[in-house]
């Protein structure tokens, strides 16, 4: 089978300049600014609202603007008849009436209230330990299986390349103030596995060319090992983006955010996976004798 000859590793320094720059980019942001946190872990009240004739979504919206409520979230939940809003405002008994009030436009609109509750913020607090806790818990495991199943310094390369991966992601929802909520940790978790996937691609075709291109300098079998994959890791990445970017458009304001992490996501870590994870192997100095056990000595003859 014919295979690219592009040399990916000639622009190794360039393509770390730029990830080091992305990266610390990401990480002042975060640092700075923080992340814009949904309602999943700030708390607030939510409230669910029955119509007889499905709504348009941006009419509620205004609505509920031209009422005064202010940091809200209006989704479908369910059916295209039931809407739920998600508002910063301090529960109150009440709240959801007023709420009902404002919707029904003095009775021109047949809406019901289904539900009113509050989201605690100590729920909030919760899941964002959790949610951080099990992010780095996937990375622990993770760094222990690449070590077990190849070689430690590719556990390094993989766990780095992933860490890159979900830092620039969260970066991105950073600067640009987007909504992170539970969806989006999903997301985010998501991105980790699939990352991992196409640098295990990449990592296992680099071990096996290490036992069939003995006359080789690692610089050449790594560059030879990603022309190899290529083809795959790209059918795979576009497939999985052309999926993504219909749910973007058409998924609907429940699914939005979501699809933007995985896009994020998946763009970022097809592009870890052909130079950041590779990259760190010719960094960390990898050679055939990291993965092919020296020969036994030969016991000489004891015969006189």
């Amino acid at each position: 089978m014919k295979t690219t000859n592009i040399p990916f590793m000639a622009y190794r320094k360039v393509v770390a300049m730029f990830s080091i720059a992305m990266v610390l980019i990401s990480l002042g942001s975060l640092v700075v600014k923080g992340l814009p946190f949904g309602l999943d872990f700030t708390g607030g009240t939510l409230i669910e609202v029955q119509y007889a004739d499905a709504p348009v979504l941006d009419d509620v919206r205004a609505q509920l603007g031209a009422g005064g409520y202010q940091d809200i979230i209006v989704q479908n939940f369910g059916s295209p008849t039931d809407v739920v809003v998600r508002m910063a405002n301090a529960f109150t008994p009440t709240l959801g009436d007023e709420v009902l009030q404002v919707l029904r436009q003095d009775g021109a609109v047949a809406v019901e209230l289904m539900r009113s509750e509050f989201v605690g913020a100590q729920v909030g607090e919760e899941l964002r330990e959790q949610g951080g806790l099990g992010m780095l818990l996937a990375l622990a495991i993770v760094m222990v299986y690449v070590a077990v199943r190849f070689q430690f310094k590719f556990s390094v390369a993989s766990v780095v390349a992933l860490a890159h991966d979900v830092t620039i992601t969260l970066g991105v929802f950073s600067i640009f103030e987007i909504e992170f909520d539970l969806t989006v940790l999903a997301a985010l978790l998501a991105v980790i596995g699939y990352s991992l996937n196409d640098t295990i691609v990449v990592c296992d075709r680099i071990r096996e060319n290490f036992r069939i291109m003995r006359d080789t300098t690692p610089y050449e079998l790594i560059n030879e090992s990603i022309n190899q994959t290529l083809g795959r890791t790209l059918i795979t990445s576009l497939t999985t983006l052309f999926v993504l970017v219909v749910l973007f458009f058409f998924g609907g304001e429940a699914i939005h955010n979501f699809s933007l992490a995985l896009l994020v996501g998946i763009l970022v870590g097809t592009y870890s996976s052909i130079f950041v994870a590779a990259s760190l192997l010719l960094t960390q100095n990898i050679t055939k004798e990291d993965l092919i056990p020296a020969p036994k000595e030969e016991f000489e003859d004891e015969m006189p």
